[in-house]
């Protein structure tokens, strides 16, 4: 589990990261930034700090902020009870994204410490 003080850095540093990308937030949407660490509790090197617009069950749409050499864990959205799962799109406004999904391998990412993690990071089909 993460402190508050983690917390509230990693907001104060996510905020300079929209402002980075042209990103204006309110300051009500700046103190609403969620900060996941998965429960993972290494949120420097597992986890992403989310301003988010709108979730239902069908649509999300949020404005991601990872710090450079942070992972975000490979994850699915499954159907339930016979209703598909949410689908993802990506834009990077601001960096580099190594993003891997299923698929031939044609990568071995750095995993830089994260090797404790690595049952959440199998696939190595890259795209930058």
């Amino acid at each position: 589990m993460i402190s508050q003080q983690q917390l509230d850095a990693a907001r104060s540093r996510a905020i300079l990261f929209y402002e980075k990308a042209g990103i204006v937030l309110t300051e009500q949407e700046q103190q609403s930034i969620e900060i996941a660490d998965f429960g993972l509790g290494d949120l420097e090197k597992i986890g992403l700090e989310v301003h988010l617009y709108v979730n239902t069950e069908r649509v999300c749409a949020k404005e991601l902020v990872m710090f450079p050499w942070q992972t975000c864990p490979e994850h699915i959205h499954p159907t339930q009870n016979g209703i598909a799962g949410k689908e993802e799109t990506f834009r990077c406004r601001w960096g580099t994204v190594y993003l891997y999904v299923p698929g031939e391998t044609n990568a071995e990412p750095p995993f830089q410490g994260l090797e404790a993690h690595s049952d959440y990071l199998g696939v190595l089909h890259e795209h930058v």
